[in-house]
């Protein structure tokens, strides 16, 4: 295997707080020997598990980065015992743009796992996550949120896995970090994820889902600082109590979930989230855009559940995700 051309700024071995970079050289029309910078802290006390902290794994959610800038910038070694990683932006040139995917090659982080070492920009770093950060990970966050397309519960989420005690660390973990909803989730696509590579390396992972809309909000940041903060007690990290407050346990078992566009058009939301549904009631319903005194078609849940997450524009394309429902759990 190639060697990745990323080289960190800073140690990962050394005691203390280190802010820095990984530089990643990318020649371009504007500086032609010029470089990909992205943000990176590591803190460390002694011998201890490591976190690996990561937002903006799409470019267009803010609770991550919001939550890992503070954290890097607020977290004190001497509370510590092991080591600490934050990514705060791990699609650095999508989250400049504000963008789902990277501008330079159209990257989706999260489909592209584990990346190469000689590939497109985007490959490049996920391969040196793959290859470097990963393996020094004892348990890994990923922040997620909605982005500019869907809005969600703020849930964190763990994975449904073969292995069972692994699935079970990550289930523990998911509810240390103690959002409002916590997730037991299959994922529809899931070839190429961060999630997957991260998973079959046997590391305990969470992941969240925590509002979108292209934007954050005071409740949403509040649960991310609070919950990766739970998180690193959890896993015996940093000192302290954890904050906790009720959860509301949801499953997300399979495809019925999921309700797909047919139509293009200006979508009618009829139930918000956190609306109870029915299976086969309509949950959403479809305008045509470029008529008058046509019916709009409805959009019907697959399942009986509520509402966990919905289509955030008013226009919506065929094909796209409408709505997704969740079943409690107890």
């Amino acid at each position: 295997m190639k060697p990745n051309p990323i080289v960190p700024t800073i140690p990962f071995d050394e005691d203390g707080v280190h802010h820095g970079f990984l530089r990643l050289p990318h020649s371009r029309d504007d500086s032609a020997w010029g470089s990909v910078m992205l943000p990176i802290t590591v803190i460390k006390r002694g011998a201890g598990p490591t976190a690996l902290l990561t937002g903006a794994n799409h470019g267009d959610e803010y609770e991550g980065p919001l939550a890992l800038f503070h954290l890097a910038q607020s977290l004190e070694p001497d509370a510590l015992t092991g080591r600490v990683i934050i990514l705060p932006a791990m699609n650095y040139p999508a989250f400049r743009a504000g963008t789902r995917t990277s501008p330079i090659d159209k990257g989706n982080m999260n489909r592209i796992f584990p990346g190469a070492p000689d590939g497109t920009v985007t490959q490049k770093i996920a391969d040196y996550v793959q290859r470097t950060l990963l393996p020094m990970a004892d348990i890994v966050l990923d922040f997620h949120s909605g982005g500019r397309t869907l809005d969600f519960l703020p849930f964190a989420a763990a994975h449904v896995q073969p292995d069972k005690r692994q699935e079970a660390a990550c289930v523990a973990a998911m509810q240390a970090f103690n959002a409002p909803y916590s997730m037991m989730l299959v994922e529809i696509d899931n070839v190429g994820m961060y999630d997957t590579a991260v998973e079959s390396l046997g590391k305990t992972f969470v992941t969240t889902e925590l509002g979108g809309g292209g934007t954050a909000t005071a409740r949403s940041i509040g649960i991310a600082r609070k919950g990766v903060r739970n998180l690193l007690i959890h896993a015996g990290i940093l000192r302290g109590e954890p904050e906790v407050e009720a959860t509301l346990r949801l499953d997300m078992p399979d495809g019925d979930c999921f309700t797909f566009a047919g139509h293009d058009g200006v979508i009618e939301p009829l139930v918000d989230l956190g609306g109870a549904v029915r299976g086969g009631q309509p949950v959403a319903r479809i305008w045509p855009a470029d008529r008058t005194g046509v019916a709009p078609v409805d959009c019907l849940a697959g399942r009986d559940g509520l509402l966990a997450a919905r289509h955030f524009p008013g226009l919506v394309k065929a094909g796209d995700c409408l709505a997704v429902v969740a079943i409690r759990m107890g």
